[in-house]
């Protein structure tokens, strides 16, 4: 497609609402990791075919289904790169809870959350580099952006690593108080940085109104696709239903706030990146918690017939 108005908006969003947006996610990120000890990392070593399983998942094989998408689908050029960009991301900041709504291995899922927000520190600016060049019409805007690998992975250091290390030394050095601490720091954080999404949506409204039925669409098929991802990459492995319910679930919940940010920071709100990052951001909560309840009552369905 050529060029559209989609593609030159420019959601506004001023610098004190980024800077907040920055600490909120690095809070949330302290609050996952304070319940992420070095023993869950032990899950690697004693049995690492379902970690590299879900690595593979979320950081392979997501973002190649999800060029052959773009290109099947033809969206507006923002629009493509704001699903390399929700593709190149980690799992999300509820990812850990939905799993284990789901009845999904819990202990896998944390693991996954921790290697995974290790590994987006490279991985994440490198997979959207990598998937955006492949397509011509996102190539253009990157080179027009002309952002400094570098520099994205020292913000993805910044907002992920450092919170994840300092949230691990609490752990581990008081694992009682850190415990107390993450139950209300993960709750409150998040809540506060659903807040500031919300407000850019809102200040924003004309434009997300506007092209809300489309990025509906392909917002849906895009999770839809994450979701099959990680299922049927996890079958293919022969992996047992715990471990499949969780790689579905870390690979389908993609932390989405951190690509928002990204955008806001590298690609001063470009307007189909922002509305399909943010409008993932809401969406996949709905269908996680959707298909964790299905899960969960199957689960239950189950032992009641044995």
């Amino acid at each position: 497609m050529t060029d559209t108005l989609l593609d030159n908006i420019h959601i506004n969003y001023n610098g004190e609402a980024l800077w907040a947006m920055n600490v909120v996610l690095a809070f949330v990120m302290f609050g996952i990791a304070l319940e992420i000890s070095i023993g869950d990392f032990k899950e690697l070593w004693s049995k690492p075919k379902p970690v590299l399983v879900g690595v593979l998942s979320q950081f392979l094989v997501l973002p190649a289904l999800t060029f052959f998408l773009v290109w099947f689908i033809d969206p507006y050029p923002s629009i493509a790169l704001g699903m390399f960009m929700v593709a190149a991301c980690p799992g999300g900041n509820i990812s850990n809870f939905i799993s284990h709504l789901a009845g999904g291995n819990t202990a896998l899922s944390v693991c996954l959350t921790a290697i995974a927000t290790l590994l987006a520190v490279v991985m994440t600016p490198l997979n959207l580099q990598l998937w955006g060049s492949f397509y011509g019409p996102t190539a253009a805007i990157l080179k027009d952006v002309a952002i400094s690998p570098f520099q994205m992975v020292k913000l993805v250091s910044l907002l992920l690593g450092i919170p994840l290390v300092l949230g691990m030394m609490v752990n581990y050095l008081k694992p009682i108080l850190a415990l107390k601490i993450a139950k209300v720091l993960k709750v409150v954080s998040l809540l506060f940085f659903i807040t500031l999404v919300f407000l850019a949506l809102f200040n924003n409204r004309a434009v997300f109104l506007d092209y809300i039925v489309y990025v509906f669409w392909i917002v849906l098929i895009h999770n839809l696709l994450a979701f099959f991802t990680g299922f049927s990459l996890s079958k293919v492995f022969g992996l047992n239903t715990s471990n499949t319910r969780s790689i579905t679930i870390e690979t389908g919940i993609q932390n989405s706030g951190l690509g928002l940010l990204l955008i806001f920071t590298f690609f001063d709100g470009l307007g189909g990146m922002a509305l399909l990052a943010a409008f993932w951001g809401i969406w996949h909560i709905v269908s996680g918690l959707l298909l964790a309840t299905f899960w969960n009552a199957k689960s239950v369905n189950t032992e009641k017939i044995a």
